[in-house]
């Protein structure tokens, strides 16, 4: 029998149990923040100082001890490792490095990485774990995708949906794209689809198994199935 091709979509709801919280809940990575002034490059033309501040308030919060990977980071982790990196890709709308710290190998960051800083001359991306001093660095910016951004790696994520055999989403909203989409390419060439989460996204309805409760309980014991 051969090997599933696996896609799998995660967003902030997978590291919400992980002490991070999600960017648009209360008490939420942007609470008091106007999202114009610290997720745009406008907001970042016009304060780079207090842009770099933000990120890095939320790069020491990732490094807080406390912050580690849950189960379900674990059991994305043991799914990769039996059934090979060839077949399971994780594309995670998160700028955490959970997947990375639970084991995860073969792993798209679409929206970028809050432990790396971009050179806008050179484009070279450099690992981060301190604070940035723009005053210092005025070359480095946050390697994070903002409003009005592509994100990164399209191609390579576009192809493999197109390639897979079961996609599942994971901790998603459903509300913002290019992600939310990617569901009904996965429909369009016959693969099978899941969404775990807390709740229902907005897509729910493009999916055929849809199982709800925390992702550290229902992503393990889905992930059972496929081992």
């Amino acid at each position: 029998m051969a090997i599933p091709k696996i896609v799998i979509l995660t967003g902030a709801g997978i590291s919400a149990e992980s002490g991070l919280s999600t960017f648009r809940a209360q008490n939420g990575l942007w609470e008091g923040y106007d999202v114009n002034d610290v997720a745009t490059y406008e907001g970042y033309s016009r304060d780079p100082i207090g842009v770099h501040k933000f990120y890095n308030m939320l790069r020491n919060k990732l490094q807080d001890p406390k912050v580690r990977p849950n189960a379900a980071h674990y059991a994305l982790a043991e799914l990769e490792q039996k059934l090979g990196s060839d077949n399971v890709l994780i594309v995670t709308q998160n700028v955490d490095n959970l997947h990375e710290q639970a084991g995860s190998k073969n792993i798209i960051h679409m929206h970028g990485e809050l432990l790396k800083v971009r050179n806008e001359q050179t484009g070279q991306i450099i690992d981060c774990y301190n604070d940035i001093d723009y005053n210092q660095n005025r070359l480095l910016r946050p390697h994070i995708v903002w409003f009005g951004e592509v994100p990164l790696q399209m191609d390579e994520i576009y192809d493999a949906l197109e390639q897979a055999d079961l996609f599942i989403s994971i901790g998603t909203s459903g509300n913002v794209y290019p992600a939310a989409g990617f569901v009904k390419i996965a429909n369009q060439v016959s693969a099978k689809t899941v969404e775990l989460n807390l709740e229902p996204s907005l897509g729910q309805s493009l999916f055929q198994t849809k199982i709800y409760g925390p992702a550290s309980k229902i992503v393990p014991e889905f992930i059972t199935t496929l081992i």
